[in-house]
């Protein structure tokens, strides 16, 4: 049967998607600087989404996840 062959396609495609998704906000959080904040908890959820495939993740969204990490403490009272 090729039901586990079209879900791990399906799986593939819905990482994609995400990864693209998370790639969209996070040039609207450079774009946007007031959205920022709104943008990044999205983007936080996204991440903790993809992580959730179990597959790993790119190290551009890796990086990204650290980026977003160091300005939420900088921003931490």
């Amino acid at each position: 049967s090729n039901a586990a062959t079209d879900e791990a396609a399906e799986t593939i495609m819905a990482f994609d998607q995400l990864k693209t998704e998370i790639m969209i906000l996070f040039t609207e959080m450079e774009n946007q600087p007031e959205d920022k904040w709104e943008l990044h908890e999205i983007i936080r959820e996204k991440l903790l989404e993809l992580r959730s495939f179990g597959m790993p993740l790119p190290q551009d969204l890796v990086d990204l996840e650290k980026k977003l990490n160091q300005e939420l403490e900088k921003r931490a009272p």
